[in-house]
Protein backbone atom coordinates (compact mmCIF):
# COMPACT_ATOMS: atom_id res chain seq x y z
CA UNK A 1 0.00 0.00 0.00
CA UNK A 2 1.17 3.48 -0.66
CA UNK A 3 2.93 4.99 2.35
CA UNK A 4 1.70 8.47 1.50
CA UNK A 5 -1.89 7.48 2.04
CA UNK A 6 -3.51 9.60 4.72
CA UNK A 7 -5.97 6.92 5.88
CA UNK A 8 -5.09 4.79 8.91
CA UNK A 9 -3.81 1.35 8.11
CA UNK A 10 -1.92 -1.36 9.95
CA UNK A 11 0.54 -1.51 7.08
CA UNK A 12 1.75 1.94 7.98
CA UNK A 13 3.34 0.52 11.15
CA UNK A 14 5.82 -1.52 9.11
CA UNK A 15 9.04 0.48 8.65
CA UNK A 16 9.96 1.04 5.04
CA UNK A 17 13.16 2.23 3.34
CA UNK A 18 13.10 5.98 2.72
CA UNK A 19 13.90 6.88 -0.84
CA UNK A 20 15.21 10.32 -1.72
CA UNK A 21 12.94 12.02 -4.24
CA UNK A 22 14.60 12.85 -7.55
CA UNK A 23 15.79 16.42 -7.99
CA UNK A 24 13.99 18.58 -10.50
CA UNK A 25 15.96 19.43 -13.65
CA UNK A 26 18.32 22.40 -13.26
CA UNK A 27 17.22 25.64 -14.85
CA UNK A 28 19.22 26.57 -17.94
CA UNK A 29 18.61 29.92 -19.64
CA UNK A 30 17.76 29.82 -23.33
CA UNK A 31 20.03 32.86 -23.86
CA UNK A 32 23.13 31.18 -22.42
CA UNK A 33 24.71 30.41 -25.79
CA UNK A 34 24.11 33.91 -27.18
CA UNK A 35 25.59 35.50 -24.04
CA UNK A 36 28.64 33.25 -24.26
CA UNK A 37 29.21 34.23 -27.88
CA UNK A 38 28.86 37.94 -27.12
CA UNK A 39 31.30 37.71 -24.22
CA UNK A 40 33.76 35.81 -26.36
CA UNK A 41 33.60 38.48 -29.05
CA UNK A 42 34.27 41.41 -26.69
CA UNK A 43 36.57 39.54 -24.30
CA UNK A 44 39.82 40.83 -25.79
CA UNK A 45 38.51 44.05 -27.27
CA UNK A 46 39.74 46.31 -24.42
CA UNK A 47 42.96 44.52 -23.50
CA UNK A 48 46.03 46.73 -23.50
CA UNK A 49 48.60 44.41 -21.93
CA UNK A 50 51.42 43.11 -24.03
CA UNK A 51 53.01 44.54 -27.17
CA UNK A 52 50.55 46.35 -29.45
CA UNK A 53 49.88 44.79 -32.80
CA UNK A 54 50.94 47.69 -34.98
CA UNK A 55 53.11 47.97 -38.03
CA UNK A 56 56.79 48.18 -37.18
CA UNK A 57 58.38 51.38 -38.57
CA UNK A 58 60.93 50.98 -41.30
CA UNK A 59 64.59 51.63 -40.38
CA UNK A 60 64.86 53.94 -43.37
CA UNK A 61 62.22 56.30 -41.96
CA UNK A 62 64.22 57.38 -38.93
CA UNK A 63 63.79 60.80 -37.35
CA UNK A 64 66.16 63.29 -38.89
CA UNK A 65 67.45 66.53 -37.51
CA UNK A 66 65.23 69.57 -38.05
CA UNK A 67 62.69 67.35 -39.85
CA UNK A 68 59.79 68.55 -37.70
CA UNK A 69 60.64 72.21 -37.80
CA UNK A 70 58.27 74.41 -39.73
CA UNK A 71 59.68 75.78 -42.94
CA UNK A 72 59.38 79.54 -43.23
CA UNK A 73 58.44 81.17 -46.52
CA UNK A 74 61.26 82.76 -48.49
CA UNK A 75 62.16 86.31 -47.64
CA UNK A 76 60.65 89.02 -49.77
CA UNK A 77 61.59 92.62 -50.17
CA UNK A 78 59.24 94.86 -48.22
CA UNK A 79 57.30 97.25 -50.42
CA UNK A 80 54.98 99.74 -48.79
CA UNK A 81 51.68 99.67 -50.67
CA UNK A 82 49.53 101.49 -48.15
CA UNK A 83 50.07 105.18 -47.42
CA UNK A 84 51.66 106.16 -44.19
CA UNK A 85 49.56 107.29 -41.29
CA UNK A 86 49.11 111.02 -40.91
CA UNK A 87 51.68 112.64 -38.67
CA UNK A 88 50.96 113.52 -35.08
CA UNK A 89 49.56 117.04 -34.82
CA UNK A 90 51.89 119.69 -33.51
CA UNK A 91 51.40 121.49 -30.23
CA UNK A 92 50.69 124.69 -32.10
CA UNK A 93 47.83 123.08 -34.09
CA UNK A 94 44.37 123.76 -32.63
CA UNK A 95 41.37 121.47 -33.22
CA UNK A 96 38.26 122.68 -34.97
CA UNK A 97 35.87 123.92 -32.33
CA UNK A 98 32.13 124.49 -32.34
CA UNK A 99 31.15 121.64 -34.68
CA UNK A 100 27.86 120.17 -33.53
CA UNK A 101 25.58 117.55 -35.01
CA UNK A 102 21.81 117.92 -35.13
CA UNK A 103 21.29 114.19 -35.33
CA UNK A 104 19.12 112.68 -32.59
CA UNK A 105 21.08 109.53 -31.78
CA UNK A 106 18.42 108.19 -29.38
CA UNK A 107 15.69 108.29 -32.03
CA UNK A 108 17.94 107.00 -34.79
CA UNK A 109 19.13 104.08 -32.66
CA UNK A 110 15.56 103.25 -31.68
CA UNK A 111 14.47 103.33 -35.34
CA UNK A 112 17.39 101.09 -36.34
CA UNK A 113 16.42 98.56 -33.69
CA UNK A 114 12.73 98.61 -34.63
CA UNK A 115 13.27 98.40 -38.39
CA UNK A 116 16.26 96.06 -38.24
CA UNK A 117 16.04 92.31 -38.72
CA UNK A 118 16.41 90.25 -35.58
CA UNK A 119 19.57 88.19 -35.37
CA UNK A 120 19.15 84.47 -35.57
CA UNK A 121 20.69 82.46 -32.76
CA UNK A 122 23.86 80.60 -33.65
CA UNK A 123 23.15 76.85 -33.96
CA UNK A 124 24.87 74.90 -31.21
CA UNK A 125 24.69 71.47 -29.65
CA UNK A 126 25.27 70.29 -26.08
CA UNK A 127 27.03 66.98 -25.57
CA UNK A 128 27.22 66.84 -21.78
CA UNK A 129 24.84 67.34 -18.92
CA UNK A 130 27.07 70.14 -17.64
CA UNK A 131 26.04 72.25 -20.63
CA UNK A 132 29.18 72.31 -22.77
CA UNK A 133 28.25 74.09 -25.99
CA UNK A 134 29.84 73.53 -29.38
CA UNK A 135 29.30 74.96 -32.83
CA UNK A 136 26.85 72.86 -34.84
CA UNK A 137 27.99 73.99 -38.29
CA UNK A 138 31.52 72.62 -37.94
CA UNK A 139 30.59 69.52 -35.94
CA UNK A 140 29.76 67.31 -38.92
CA UNK A 141 26.25 66.56 -37.61
CA UNK A 142 24.61 68.82 -40.20
CA UNK A 143 24.76 67.58 -43.81
CA UNK A 144 26.78 69.82 -46.15
CA UNK A 145 25.52 69.22 -49.65
CA UNK A 146 28.35 71.18 -51.23
CA UNK A 147 30.72 68.44 -50.11
CA UNK A 148 28.88 65.73 -52.04
CA UNK A 149 30.69 64.10 -54.94
CA UNK A 150 27.84 64.79 -57.35
CA UNK A 151 27.27 68.39 -56.21
CA UNK A 152 26.67 70.65 -59.20
CA UNK A 153 26.21 67.73 -61.60
CA UNK A 154 22.98 67.68 -63.57
CA UNK A 155 20.83 64.75 -62.42
CA UNK A 156 20.39 61.84 -64.78
CA UNK A 157 16.61 62.18 -65.03
CA UNK A 158 16.92 65.82 -66.13
CA UNK A 159 19.44 64.88 -68.84
CA UNK A 160 17.10 62.14 -70.02
CA UNK A 161 14.13 64.52 -70.10
CA UNK A 162 16.12 67.15 -72.02
CA UNK A 163 17.14 64.50 -74.54
CA UNK A 164 13.51 63.44 -74.99
CA UNK A 165 12.44 67.07 -75.49
CA UNK A 166 15.20 67.58 -78.05
CA UNK A 167 14.22 64.45 -79.99
CA UNK A 168 10.55 65.45 -79.95
CA UNK A 169 11.43 68.94 -81.26
CA UNK A 170 13.53 67.45 -84.05
CA UNK A 171 10.70 65.10 -85.04
CA UNK A 172 8.25 68.01 -85.07
CA UNK A 173 10.58 70.14 -87.22
CA UNK A 174 11.05 67.28 -89.66
CA UNK A 175 7.28 66.79 -89.86
CA UNK A 176 6.73 70.50 -90.59
CA UNK A 177 9.44 70.52 -93.25
CA UNK A 178 7.94 67.43 -94.91
CA UNK A 179 4.46 68.98 -95.00
CA UNK A 180 5.84 72.23 -96.45
CA UNK A 181 7.76 70.31 -99.05
CA UNK A 182 4.64 68.37 -100.07
CA UNK A 183 2.48 71.49 -100.20
CA UNK A 184 5.01 73.55 -102.16
CA UNK A 185 4.56 74.11 -105.90
CA UNK A 186 6.53 71.75 -108.07
CA UNK A 187 8.95 73.37 -110.50
CA UNK A 188 8.64 71.93 -114.00
CA UNK A 189 11.57 71.15 -116.14
CA UNK A 190 11.93 72.69 -119.62
CA UNK A 191 10.66 69.55 -121.38
CA UNK A 192 7.58 69.32 -119.15
CA UNK A 193 6.88 73.04 -119.63
CA UNK A 194 6.99 72.73 -123.45
CA UNK A 195 4.66 69.71 -123.33
CA UNK A 196 2.11 71.57 -121.19
CA UNK A 197 2.18 74.62 -123.48
CA UNK A 198 1.66 72.52 -126.61
CA UNK A 199 -1.27 70.77 -124.98
CA UNK A 200 -2.93 74.03 -123.85
CA UNK A 201 -2.62 76.00 -127.17
CA UNK A 202 -5.75 74.54 -128.90
CA UNK A 203 -7.89 75.29 -125.86
CA UNK A 204 -6.69 78.87 -125.68
CA UNK A 205 -8.06 79.60 -129.20
CA UNK A 206 -11.41 77.99 -128.41
CA UNK A 207 -11.74 80.16 -125.27
CA UNK A 208 -11.17 83.34 -127.31
CA UNK A 209 -13.89 82.38 -129.85
CA UNK A 210 -16.32 81.59 -127.05
CA UNK A 211 -15.63 84.95 -125.50
CA UNK A 212 -16.35 86.80 -128.74
CA UNK A 213 -19.61 84.93 -129.27
CA UNK A 214 -20.79 85.84 -125.80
Amino acid sequence: MDSTCSSESIYNLIPSDWKEPPQPPRYISIFKRAIKEDMQKSKTAMKTMGPPKVEVPSPKDFLKKHSKEKTLPPKKKFDRTEPKKPPVPLRSDHPVMGVQSEKNFVSSNAADVIMGVAKKPKPIYVDKRTGDKHDLETSGLVPKYINKKDYGVTPEYICKRNEEIKNAQEEYDNYIQENLRKAAMKRLSDEEREAVLEFSLPFAGAEKELGRGA
